[in-house]
């Protein structure tokens, strides 16, 4: 990083107001799912992993995402439970030891859809659910993948109170909020997105008409919390199975997703992106979270490959990243493009990646490797 850029980072420290509580800075902790809690319970590694990334300086935790209590929730094995005795005590250790720690954390609510195949998680027998029957983009070249089975009426009625129940119970564990995965076309986003969503009821249609089910999902948690304790939705425009999609492709559309949400009672919009740097429309340098705050008024938390050189897809493909500067973060932020950035892969490497930040050791940052993917650190 430049010595210029150097002098520069303070706006990354300055606190930020969250519900109760105040932030010490702008810097999150990307949610990540890292498949090391064998029964999906939080474990003693589970705990001390959280607990070194508020050591190390992260503003807010955001957890990897964690299952509500609903059927064909879990998508990967040993992924920690947000439901069940155990699962809830293993995420209120996780809590206690962040704020013994100083931080603060919020649980992500994830339900994984259609991109689920029968025998995963923890009830091996029960179906994947989506919107419509409709095999997923992603599975689409697998010879042995299934449809999942169209949910009722009756089923989105049970999967909104199970994510009501999820705020509940983050709130009586003692989280600082929480966050609605949306993205990534997982369930939530399965409902926006026109390929996975072909209903002709109320659930289906247009954009605004498809944002219905997480509208009610976004009200029920809502109704279960006070005002104060912040719900942050997670969105993307990217799907697995596209990585180059727009579900919005002006910014009249993303206006007409993103309102019903904000009105719903969204607090803050976590705007997924593979490159927080690139501009989102023609016409405008804003990035996607800089339209999102500019249409709803909301505040933004961007993401993508921050401090580092390539996005995650080339990790996934087997390619290294290596760390960069973040010059050009700090630009978009001094222009208060958005209020908070997530950081994913380069907190995996190191948990004290922050602190080194704000104390000008660049150069003491541990580089990131594919390995730290696979491992916590």
């Amino acid at each position: 990083m430049s010595e210029a850029t150097a002098t520069n980072v303070d706006v990354l420290f300055k606190p930020y107001p969250f519900g109760k509580v105040t932030l010490p800075n702008r810097i999150a902790m990307a949610p990540m799912t890292r498949t090391k809690c064998p029964g999906n319970v939080p474990n003693d590694e589970v705990v001390a992993y959280y607990r070194r990334r508020a050591e190390g300086g992260v503003g807010l935790i955001i957890t990897e995402g964690t299952p509500p209590n609903f059927k064909g929730a879990h998508g990967y094995p040993d992924v920690p439970s947000f439901y069940g005795d155990d699962a809830l005590a293993g995420w209120k250790k996780v809590v206690d030891a962040v704020h013994e720690a100083g931080g603060y954390i919020i649980p992500q609510i994830w339900h994984v859809g259609s991109i689920r195949q029968p025998g995963v998680g923890p009830n091996p027998d029960e179906p994947s659910m989506g919107p419509s029957a409709v095999v997923h983009p992603s599975l689409a070249k697998k010879e042995d993948a299934q449809a999942p089975v169209a949910m009722t009426k009756e089923d989105i009625a049970a999967c909104v109170a199970a994510y009501g129940q999820s705020a509940k119970d983050a709130y009586e564990i003692g989280f600082d909020g929480l966050e609605i995965h949306g993205a990534h076309s997982y369930l939530i986003d399965q409902f926006f997105w026109e390929v996975t969503n072909q209903r002709d009821d109320e659930y289906g249609g247009d954009l605004a008409a498809r944002t219905k089910f997480a509208v009610e999902i976004v009200e029920a948690m809502r109704a279960n919390v006070p005002d104060d304790f912040p719900i942050v939705f997670r969105f993307s425009q990217w799907k697995q199975g596209d990585y180059n999609h727009k579900m919005a492709k002006t910014p009249e559309e993303l206006e007409k997703f993103l309102m019903p949400l904000s009105n719903a009672g969204v607090d803050i919009f976590h705007c997924s992106t593979r490159r927080f740097n690139d501009p989102e429309f023609e016409g405008s340098n804003l990035n996607l979270a800089g339209w999102t705050k500019k249409i709803t008024g909301k505040p933004s938390m961007t993401v993508g490959s921050v401090g580092l050189d390539s996005d995650f897809l080339k990790s996934y493909a087997g390619k290294e990243a290596h760390t960069t500067d973040i010059s050009a973060l700090i630009d978009r932020m001094e222009a208060d493009e958005f209020e908070l950035v997530a950081v994913g892969r380069a907190l995996l490497s190191d948990p004290a990646w922050a602190n080194k930040v704000k104390e000008g050791r660049e150069e003491e940052i541990v580089e990131f490797a594919l390995e730290h993917m696979t491992v916590l650190t």
